[in-house]
């Protein structure tokens, strides 16, 4: 899958059942269900895992929460717009 079917993919009504939590979590973000994305990298404790929630917790306006989980994650901060950081992460995430 790429980044335009999985975009694509947000029109439907649940996710694809091949994506992994961290990006499920990314596709219920985009579809505006902050609390399922959320759910799922909640306990998750994966580097990626940890990178969404930093991405969450940065949307939420918990920068002090965000910046706990980009260090968990092993990451700087992203000073970019958070759907650049959104676009940025699908796209890792899809070439593993």
């Amino acid at each position: 899958m790429n980044i335009v079917a999985f975009q694509a993919s947000i029109n439907n009504d649940i996710p694809p059942a091949d994506l992994s939590a961290p990006l499920e979590a990314l596709w219920w973000d985009k579809k505006g269900d902050w609390s399922r994305a959320h759910q799922l990298v909640d306990e998750l404790e994966t580097t990626e895992g940890m990178a969404v929630h930093a991405y969450l917790h940065r949307k939420e306006g918990e920068q002090w929460n965000a910046d706990y989980w980009y260090r968990r994650a092993g990451r700087t901060y992203y000073r970019i717009q958070l759907g650049d950081e959104w676009t940025a992460l699908v796209q890792a995430f899809l070439r593993r």
